[in-house]
């Protein structure tokens, strides 16, 4: 079973590279077997439709990101000095894992028909969602940040994370995207921030 589920991986990885340098609807399924040497009938043996393996990828990215920043939470640091490390984890992944941000940003939030059955709304991102509003809570009962509704401080939040990493991806920033790190903290943390 776990040889199953690593394959799973394997193909949700494979399908993200492929996504990222093609596009997702220019992307088949006999392309994204084809780019990891297996048969279009053996990749419908772990996902049904380019769909199902679309929310599965969005899945595979949210715990990705949710892994790294529920380590944060689990650190003594401040809020201000979790912002920093949470901003630094999606700049880093971005910067190292690409496709998975591009799909996200590009995939995920602009086509919502491939995202239903199941995975409506924020469903298949709630491990990193859970662990965004955990930061958010410990921060406003160590009185850190503002009580506020969660939707506006996450809308701020993401909105600086995702439009930085737009720019980037565009190559459209003058410096490197972690040079930005400290500033973009310090607006996060003073638009949240008590």
């Amino acid at each position: 079973m776990e040889e199953k589920r690593d394959r799973k991986i394997q193909i949700v990885v494979g399908a993200l590279k492929l996504f990222a340098e093609k596009g997702y609807y220019r992307s088949t399924i006999p392309d994204i077997a084809g780019s990891l040497g297996m048969s279009s009938g053996n990749l419908y043996n772990y996902f049904h439709s380019k769909e199902e393996l679309a929310q599965e990828a969005i899945r595979y990215i949210s715990s990705y990101l949710a892994i790294r920043i529920r380590e944060v939470n689990e650190s003594k640091k401040s809020s201000r000095e979790k912002i920093e490390d949470i901003v630094r984890i999606y700049f880093e992944t971005a910067r190292d894992e690409p496709q998975m941000i591009d799909f996200f940003l590009r995939v995920y939030l602009s086509n919502r028909e491939v995202f239903s059955d199941g995975c409506e709304g924020m469903v298949c991102v709630n491990e990193f969602i859970t662990e965004i509003m955990i930061f958010f809570e410990e921060g406003v009962a160590n009185e850190e940040l503002r009580n506020q509704d969660f939707f506006t401080a996450f809308g701020l939040f993401m909105g600086y994370l995702g439009g930085m990493v737009f720019l980037y991806g565009e190559r459209m920033l003058p410096k490197a995207l972690e040079s930005y790190i400290e500033d973009i903290s310090e607006n996060i943390y003073r638009a949240l921030g008590v």
